[in-house]
Formats: C-alpha cells, sequence, structure tokens
C-alpha cells in the first residue's frame, strides 16, 4: 500500500473533510520531514507507512473539533500536529511553538514550501511568548 493510498484510506474512515489538494500537501509534508529526518532527527518514526499513520492520522483525528479562527500548537516539534492543520483549514491562523532551533527551522521551510500564509512558527519557551 502507497502513503496517498493509507491518507485517503484514513481519511475516508474518519469521514473527514481534506480535499485532495490537502492530501497532497499532506504527502509533501511527509516527504520533507522523511528527508530533514535523516539529519536532523525530528521524529523517532521512520518507517514512511507508519508516519502516515501516526503523524498525519493521528493529527487529523481532532480535526472535527478545530472550532476556533487562531490555534497555538505548543512544542510541535516537527509540526504536529499545527502545520497539519494549517494545510487541511487555510482559515485558520495556526502558530507553532518550539525550543528546540532545528525544529523551528525545519517547519519555516516547510511553511515555505507548502506556501502556508496561515501559519507562523516561532522559536521561543511558551513562557516567554507574547503573541
Amino acid at each position: 500500500m502507497t502513503q496517498a493510498q493509507l491518507l485517503a484510506d484514513g481519511i475516508e474512515e474518519m469521514n473527514l473533510p481534506v480535499s485532495q489538494q490537502a492530501q497532497e500537501k499532506l504527502l509533501a509534508y511527509l516527504k520533507l520531514l522523511q528527508k530533514w529526518n535523516k539529519v536532523y532527527n525530528l521524529t523517532s518514526v521512520r518507517d514512511p507507512l507508519d508516519m502516515v499513520t501516526l503523524h498525519l492520522l493521528d493529527s487529523l483525528s481532532v480535526l472535527p473539533y478545530i472550532k476556533t479562527k487562531s490555534l497555538l500548537d505548543v512544542g510541535s516539534g516537527g509540526g504536529l500536529p499545527g502545520i497539519v492543520l494549517a494545510i487541511c483549514i487555510p482559515d485558520l491562523q495556526v502558530t507553532t511553538i518550539d525550543t528546540v532551533q532545528k525544529k523551528t527551522i525545519f517547519m519555516r521551510q516547510v511553511k515555505g514550501e507548502l506556501g502556508l500564509s496561515n501559519c507562523t512558527v516561532v522559536h521561543a519557551r511558551v513562557e516567554k511568548y507574547v503573541a
């Protein structure tokens, strides 16, 4: 089974409103995560299919419960779930925050490559962050 098929099947099984365009961006995000993970150790999950289940689908499971216009993802790490939600809900303003610079560098790269204008990446401790 491919990552694309596993993602599509999981989205259908959870009955989530995720467009084909968003699914393509999610897979592009996953490719970046896999590539950068080899050097930056962003996640302990290495298997590409496990990444779909443990990262994308787990992050998407909260989608039906997002009823706000803005979201702060504290300790976002590699962008989970913040970047995933920013991809799927273009009207949602997402701020991801992490203390580890290599993780925020990765998230900024993802933001740029995927054109996520609704995502702000912050390198700071949440205690010091003032919106």
